[in-house]
Parts: C-alpha cells; structure tokens; sequence
C-alpha cells in the first residue's frame, strides 16, 4: 500500500477555530457545540489547534486539553489532525503522542518557527518526529507563519519520510502549489487548491485531494464545493467555490495575511455575526475593529449567509 493510501483525508478539512469563553478561558461547552455544528454542515474532517486555532496563544496544558475535549466527542465520526507544531522536535511528539491517545489520525507541522531554519535543519526536524513513529504526519508550508516558503524539492524531501502522508501547500504562488501536486500527488496526498476556477480545473481533470481551508465559516457551502465536484457537477461546484473566493479576497491579502487584523479575529467575528459566539481573540492578537466588522459583515452578505442588518446582530 502506497503511503497516501494510509489515510482517508479528503476534501474540504477546516482548520477550525478554538471557542474562547468572556473571560478568556478554553470554553468546552462552545467547543462542542461548535463542532457539532461543523458535522452538521458536513465537513469531511477537522483540523485542531492549527494556525486558525490559535494555537501559539494556548498553554502545553490547554493544547492537551483541547485535543482531549475534540478527541472524546469526535473520534471515530470524522478524521481529526492535531495541530503539533513546536519550536523542537521532542516537543511535537509528545503532543503527537497526546493526540494519538485522545483518537486522534494524524497530525500537521509545520517547520519550527521564528528561527528560520536551514532545508537540512528542516529535513532533520521532521525526520526526528516521523522517526518517532506516533502518527501520520501532513507538513503544513505556511509562510506567513515560519517566513519559510519551502520549495517543492524540499516538500520532495520530505514527502520521502516514512511518516509524511500528505503536504498542506500554503503557498502564496500558484506555480509553487502547481509544481508540488504534479511531483508529488503519487506520494503524498496535496492539498491547498483554490476553490475557484485554477482549482476546480487541476481537481476535475487530475483528482486532487483537497483543501485545509480557515475555519469553515461558510457551513456547507465549502464541502460542497467537493461533495459537488466528485458528483461532477461542475457549476454547482463552481457556485460554491465563488462564495469561499469572496471569503479569501475581500479577508486576506494575497499572500494570506488578514486585511483586518489576524485570520481568527476576522472568522470569529464572522461566525458571531451568523450567530455562533466563539469568544474574542487572545492578546496580542485583537478583535476586528467596527470598520473590519462591518466589511466582514458585508461579505456574508453577498456570499447570501447574512440578511439582517449589521446593528442587530453585532
């Protein structure tokens, strides 16, 4: 059996947003109400304590917590990946190990952040915790977050690992993204497409796999867009992909920064407006401000997820 065989992951995977209560504190009851919802709307799996989950915000302790709190409700009813990325390898495998006990599948790394690490320092890193042998492993490319774009020879390198099953490629350059599924899509499951015209057409004619996308706060419309695309329905496809492209081009920059503040400042004021309080953002991170609500505001409404007028439901 090939190495992308060994997982199911497919489709539209949300990294999902971590429920904080008024106080600040991890809130277990928004969190399971939250991702009941998530099921609901049919996402195909979850990512936890990624990048969109706030996770250089929670305490080793609260990163446990987290992944037991999702682990105990969801197990067994949709692939779950655990965000692990440290600052050293040891660290990511005892938070691997963590996860796997809690019924985790697998996990997402990304390089070690803020010390820029070399390609063989990289390669070492994540050969250290494939070697660990705890869980399937998806390297997450997030160069906003590491201020690392690894090229696609070095997501070769290390789609050649024993433990590596997939590459979330985050790139903000589209050859990038190219170049990688066509080197690697044998090996590896890819994901990062866009779910726009670029995307739909590497998808339908070379089968993809899927797209970790930020939060999910579309609901259905974003697994859809595969449900719609495996069914080949095309322009169904389409139709949902346009409202997710609303999401990414009126929220982020080009290069996947927040244009009103951070990602999980402008997605959790998003699902507050569609009435889903998950609570504020953690300093140093701030909540969007009345101008950046209002623009979020106005998105949901042409992507038809919100009616009534902003003062009624800020």
């Amino acid at each position: 059996m090939d190495k992308r065989s060994r997982v199911d992951w497919r489709g539209y995977i949300p990294a999902m947003l971590t429920p904080f209560a008024d106080d600040g504190a991890l809130d277990p009851a928004r969190l399971g109400s939250h991702l009941e919802w998530l099921a609901a709307e049919g996402m195909h799996g979850l990512v936890i304590g990624g990048t969109t989950g706030e996770w250089t915000s929670l305490s080793p302790a609260e990163r446990r917590d987290l992944f037991r709190l999702v682990g105990d409700q969801m197990k067994g009813r949709l692939p779950l990946i655990a965000g692990c990325t440290s600052y050293t390898p040891g660290e990511s495998i005892d938070l691997a190990r963590h996860a796997k006990a809690c019924g985790f599948d697998g996990i997402l790394l990304t390089p070690p952040p803020y010390i820029r690490p070399s390609d063989s320092e990289i390669v070492d890193f994540y050969r250290m915790v494939s070697d660990a042998n705890v869980l399937p492993i998806c390297v997450y490319n997030w160069p906003p977050g590491t201020g690392i774009d690894m090229t696609p020879d070095l997501l070769g390198r290390l789609a050649a690992l024993d433990a590596v099953v997939a590459i979330k490629q985050s790139t903000g350059r589209l050859d990038q993204f190219v170049k990688t599924f066509f080197a690697l899509r044998d090996t590896v499951r890819v994901f990062g497409f866009s779910m726009d015209e670029h995307g739909l057409t590497l998808l339908h004619a070379h089968d993809g796999d899927g797209t970790m996308g930020a939060g999910g706060v579309l609901g259905r419309d974003q697994p859809d867009f595969y449900n719609y695309l495996w069914r080949g329905d095309l322009d169904a496809a389409r139709a949902c992909g346009a409202k997710d492209r609303l999401i990414l081009d009126q929220w982020y920059t080009p290069d996947l920064v927040g244009r009103f503040g951070s990602g999980p400042a402008a997605l959790k004021a998003g699902f507050r407006l569609l009435g889903q309080p998950l609570g504020g953002v953690r300093l140093p991170l701030r909540d969007v401000d009345a101008e950046g609500l209002a623009a979020i505001a106005d998105t949901l409404r042409q992507a038809g997820k919100l009616s009534r007028p902003l003062e009624r439901v800020a």
